[in-house]
């Protein structure tokens, strides 16, 4: 495929490939490097979350031995939070590394949003305990909770994956890149961007605004900053240089005069 060359700063990502495409299994294949790395980050992720629990329950154990420091208090349920947000970031990074299959619903629904679950174990409880506790004055409840409450939102609103990465979709997005790059698996972005492109000259990458511009494969953009859009216009230029615009036209007039020829007929 014909590319100029950019004048930014070209960044590889990676030694190699993150990830593969089986044409035989139709499945998207993780490396064992990225098995590793995604292993090491869900490791890291469940201590925080075992850690940012044990600071609610510390926090519940304020609760129950009056009177009650509410500084202290406070404190531990800022530190339940910084935890647990840790944890899910953690936890979606290694999602993204090693994306669960949408076969299962069950299992892909709580891999990608298991860090929402454990931010409402680790806040719910302790907000309904401030609220009942007859040891805190009005007053107390009133600061105390909203903290909480405070926290369970935030924390809740880090663990929710609004994109949840899935085997099925990098399997798509991988065949789409290789059938417009001659069968390669190999893209551009940008550190700010939200698509990721097929040319490294493309105009919207080789803007004033960019100093770097990063390449790699499609499963490397999408664990590195989560991108799963193929930009348009790059889109465009490949299906024009490949022809494939043309051929589409070509089926759809084709598709036209069959569906004439019956009507004809039927007159």
């Amino acid at each position: 495929m014909a590319t100029k060359k950019t004048s930014k700063k070209i960044t590889r990502v990676g030694g190699g490939e993150t990830a593969s495409t089986s044409q035989e299994t139709k499945t998207f294949v993780v490396t064992e490097e990225s098995k590793a790395k995604s292993r090491t980050f869900r490791i890291i992720a469940i201590i925080a979350w075992i850690v940012a629990l044990g600071f609610e329950i510390w926090a519940i154990l304020l609760l129950q031995k009056p009177p009650i420091n509410t500084t202290l208090l406070i404190v531990m349920i800022v530190a339940a939070l910084i935890f647990a947000v840790v944890g899910s970031l953690l936890w979606k990074k290694s999602n993204r590394l090693n994306p669960a299959s949408e076969k299962d619903k069950v299992k892909f629904f709580i891999q990608n949003q298991l860090g929402a679950i454990i931010s409402v174990l680790a806040f719910l409880p302790l907000v309904i305990l401030i609220f009942t506790n007859k040891d805190l004055s009005g007053k107390q409840k009133g600061l105390v909770g909203s903290i909480a409450v405070i926290a369970l939102l935030i924390a809740g609103l880090f663990g929710v994956d609004f994109n949840p990465p899935s085997q099925e979709q990098y399997l798509e997005q991988t065949r789409e890149v290789e059938e417009l790059n001659d069968g390669v698996n190999h893209v551009y972005w940008t550190k700010h961007g939200r698509s990721y492109h097929l040319y490294q000259d493309c105009s919207y990458i080789n803007t004033d605004r960019t100093d770097e511009i990063f390449e790699g494969t499609v499963a490397q953009a999408r664990e590195l900053k989560n991108i799963t859009d193929l930009c348009d216009r790059c889109e465009r230029r490949a299906r024009k240089e490949k022809g494939l615009d043309e051929n589409i036209q070509e089926s759809i007039e084709e598709n036209l005069e069959e569906v004439v020829e019956e009507v004809t007929e039927q007159e």
